[in-house]
């Protein structure tokens, strides 16, 4: 079924959506533990993390900012030995960056005291329904940051995926 949602309505839906991660995402990290990662650093740490060896340029790519920018931040990572640098098998000329068990170590605490208060919220403030409609939002709020570039126009209309309903 589709549910006929113009470029308006979808903007609305856009705005409600921005707000409540924005809102979230600022109390999430009041929640952050009191350590020496940086944000950045931590985004980095969880690219490692997810996605195995990277090279400086790639995970630059991904930041969406200059390699430039985040060799401050990789040299801090290097320092505590939360990464190391090594040589591209593949190309010599290049260097891949690993995350270490140190670094794992550090991600997985800064997730957990975070993780455990929204958890605990979500118990508190959240039906079990409710809590069921988050997971799903969150794989759906996923695919969305991973979304490359679309037309920055707000005047273009927003094509929304067909909706098909599997429930009659």
């Amino acid at each position: 079924m589709n549910h006929g949602e113009d470029g308006g309505e979808a903007l609305g839906a856009a705005a409600a959506l921005r707000r409540g991660a924005t809102r979230l995402a600022r109390r999430l990290r009041m929640e952050r533990p009191d350590r020496g990662e940086t944000l950045l650093q931590l985004s980095v740490l969880g690219h490692l993390s997810r996605r195995g060896a990277m090279s400086p340029g790639d995970l630059a790519a991904i930041e969406r900012v200059q390699p430039q920018s985040l060799t401050r931040t990789l040299t801090g990572l290097e320092e505590r030995r939360l990464i190391t640098r090594g040589p591209d098998p593949s190309d010599g000329r290049r260097s891949l960056l690993t995350i270490t068990d140190a670094g794992r170590c550090a991600l997985r605490d800064d997730m957990r005291q975070r993780d455990t208060w929204l958890a605990a919220a979500m118990a508190a403030q959240l039906t079990t329904a409710e809590r069921e409609l988050l997971r799903i939002a969150a794989g759906l709020m996923e695919r969305l940051a991973e979304t490359d570039e679309l037309p920055r126009d707000p005047n273009t209309r927003v094509a929304l995926p067909r909706m098909v309903d599997n429930h009659g």
